[in-house]
């Protein structure tokens, strides 16, 4: 079979669109036909070489779309089935699986190489391999996928929506609820209102959280956590510190959750100097991997026991809290419709990025043709 797909060459350069050719799914693995691929940031971070995928690369982590074929072994699914893929697989049985901590699965080390676990590829084309973005590749009509990668979900959901679940929502959502522990009466400070921090906002408000302040320096974007969730929205850091400070009559916040497009020094310095006693900074965003971004004062470490903590897709389990995603948007308590700014072509992904880039889209999503 053959496929369209926007793939990756070489750093800083553009989207290339390409065709492919799709071995047929083996032991364990799905053929998908493509519906829908979110435009996520962490694309971009590839593309700009901050971080080192394996290229030549499909694009695109968040993906949803309906199973064509199931190779042999392959347990729970069938052709027919509508799925959403998860960025990070989930084998069950790995020490990370077994122990609860999904999010962590060893497959997950295969996410930049694009290749199956047992290293070999399923998209080919002018004599050489086509990885895969963290093993999904949704950037594409057709794409091969370990059965690890993938979550049935109910037909009558609109994949076109359903696909933000597959990353930046349960990223978002877990950075508050899971890795942030906000409980009812909390103060909550998210900084960097793109598609994580906008669903951050969204569970520290589901979460009980008496004050969400949003901190980003668009507008629009201050204006939409407002409309999803925020109590209150400021342009910057100082505004924030300030803030909180009048709000919680010097207390501090509980929580602080990072999730701008690249971590640098001085917002993770905020937003640990943001925080109270016991507070909690939890990190989203992305830096390369020799980046050192993370430095904070010992004393108020210790002594007033505040915290740091890395999450990864929001600490979740990518089986059980993608389901529960849509549930609770079925439920009209997670907001999906409202986080898509625009829609696009996979024809249109470069200009799809230059928007993310230009700060104009909350979510932009590609729609797929057949």
């Amino acid at each position: 079979m053959r496929s369209r797909a926007a793939v990756l060459t070489g750093k800083s350069r553009d989207w290339e669109l390409v065709e492919v050719e799709l071995d047929p799914p083996k032991q364990g693995e799905v053929l998908i036909k493509f519906v829908a691929a979110g435009l996520c940031h962490s694309d971009e971070h590839s593309r700009r070489g901050e971080f080192q995928p394996r290229l030549p690369m499909i694009g695109g982590h968040e993906g949803a779309g309906i199973i064509e074929e199931v190779g042999p072994g392959v347990v729970g699914l069938e052709p027919g089935d509508h799925v959403v893929c998860s960025f990070i697989p989930s084998c069950g049985s790995c020490r990370y699986c077994s122990t609860g901590r999904q999010n962590l699965c060893d497959l997950g080390a295969f996410a930049l190489e694009g290749c199956m676990p047992d290293g070999t590829f399923r998209a080919h084309g002018d004599g050489q391999d086509y990885g895969r973005m963290c093993l999904v590749g949704s950037f594409a009509q057709y794409g091969v996928l370990s059965q690890h990668s993938v979550v049935k979900v109910p037909e009558h959901l609109p994949l076109e929506v359903a696909v933000l679940v597959g990353c930046g929502v349960p990223t978002g959502w877990g950075a508050a609820i899971n890795a942030g522990e906000v409980r009812p009466g909390d103060t909550a400070v998210v900084y960097g209102i793109g598609g994580i921090g906008i669903n951050a906002v969204q569970g520290a408000r589901v979460a009980g959280a008496r004050h969400v302040v949003a901190v980003d320096p668009l507008q629009y974007k201050r204006d939409t956590a407002l409309k999803l969730g925020a109590t209150h929205a400021v342009g910057s850091a100082e505004e924030a510190q300030e803030l909180i400070t009048r709000l919680t009559w010097g207390q501090g916040a509980d929580q602080s959750i990072v999730t701008v497009g690249v971590l640098e020094e001085e917002v993770v310095r905020s937003a640990f100097d943001v925080l109270g006693k016991g507070g909690v900074e939890v990190i989203i965003g992305l830096s390369s991997p020799e980046a050192v971004n993370i430095k904070v004062p010992g004393f108020f470490l210790v002594n007033w026991e505040r915290q740091i903590r890395g999450s990864l897709f929001g600490s979740s389990n990518p089986q059980y809290d993608i389901r529960r995603m849509l549930a609770l948007y079925e439920d009209g308590i997670v907001k999906l419709d409202e986080l898509v700014t625009a829609r696009y072509t996979l024809d249109e992904v470069n200009q799809g990025y230059a928007d993310l880039e230009a700060g104009k889209n909350i979510r932009g999503i590609i729609v797929h043709e057949h």
